[in-house]
């Protein structure tokens, strides 16, 4: 009962949160714009200033719901990933997967100098979607996940190297621009492209609720969840490819991220004390969505129409919780 106790106070806590930070990012900006007219704008009653509008409904609200979905999806991703491999220091893109969506966008923007905004969401899903059925290839022969996991790091160093030969190769114009894509951003995705995120998110979140049963049994060994029934080999490629489509959604339409997908499952695993999914995987996914849109709301400079890079911010509040966990891992029992 105190247990279940515990469980209502970290939703309730999430939720409230995630609300306030949702509301935030709506508020917060360069442009000071009253909550009221907000709320007007977006229930479509407001006749003030049409550059409030503009800004509340194809900049703030957007990039708000934007942060919102990827921040989940990459922390649901990051915790899928963790479980398979039963190590604490997997994320989305330790097999490869962001890195084979980073190719395929250096591809098309340094080689074939396509700049559309659809060729480059393209170029990203073709990339992940190579180096997913590449990981997926090797599972059926590899038996071992550590080994698996060994080959997507192996599968990203050289996705990394070629992309390394083409910068080299390319134009500073061409490189800055690049660069500039490669820190990550919320800001990318319009209203018009928002519900192709959403549908992709929403898909590959929705087919992580279908594997909680299996990532308990997983949690007790291979060959203990082979006695259970439950077909490793299925799972590992269910796990892949939930984790895939996750990924390449993100990193499509806002680049790569780094941190949240492995810092947040840690920060859900501390508030719930248990790696037991049932509640691990919906904490995981508020405090994915909160950690983003808290990202999202602190690249705004005050004062100021600049924005930080979001690879900037990540860090600041990953980076010390990986090494909390370093520090104590012998303290914390994860996979129980």
């Amino acid at each position: 009962m105190k247990g279940r106790s515990k469980h209502i106070a970290i939703y309730i806590s999430l939720g409230v949160a995630l609300l306030l930070l949702f509301c935030g990012g709506l508020l917060y900006g360069s442009v000071r714009i009253p909550i009221g007219s907000i709320l007007e704008i977006i229930a479509g009653r407001f006749e003030g200033r049409q550059t409030w509008v503009q800004i509340v409904m194809q900049s703030r609200l957007p990039q708000t719901i934007t942060a919102l979905f990827a921040g989940a999806s990459l922390a649901v991703s990051g915790l899928l990933l963790q479980t398979l491999f039963k190590n604490p220091l997997a994320g989305p893109s330790i097999l490869g997967i962001s890195d084979g969506a980073y190719l395929g966008v250096a591809l098309v923007m340094i080689y074939f100098s396509f700049n559309s905004y659809l060729t480059t969401i393209l170029a990203a899903f073709v990339g992940a979607a190579v180096v997913l059925l590449i990981i997926i290839g090797f599972s059926r022969k590899v038996q071992n996940s550590v080994m698996l996991l060994i080959i997507g790091i192996m599968v990203g160093y050289l996705a990394s190297s070629i992309i390394s030969i083409l910068n080299y190769h390319a134009s500073p114009d061409k490189v800055h621009q690049f660069v500039l894509w490669g820190m990550g951003d919320f800001t990318g995705v319009s209203m018009e492209k928002l519900p192709w995120f959403v549908i992709f998110a929403s898909g590959g979140l929705l087919g992580s609720v279908f594997l909680i049963k299996p990532l308990n049994a997983l949690l007790l060994g291979e060959s203990y969840a082979a006695n259970l029934g439950v077909r490793v080999k299925s799972i590992r490629i269910a796990i892949l490819l939930c984790t895939g489509i996750l990924t390449a959604a993100t990193t499509a339409f806002c680049g790569p991220i780094s941190f949240i997908g492995l810092a947040v499952p840690h920060i859900a695993r501390l508030l719930l004390g248990s790696s037991n999914h049932k509640q691990l995987l919906p904490i995981t996914l508020l405090a994915g969505a909160c950690v983003a849109l808290l990202c999202n709301m602190l690249t705004v400079v005050p004062g100021s129409n600049s924005i930080l890079p979001l690879n900037a911010i990540t860090p600041i509040i990953g980076a010390p919780v990986i090494i909390y966990v370093i520090v104590n891992r012998r303290n914390i029992q994860y996979f129980n």
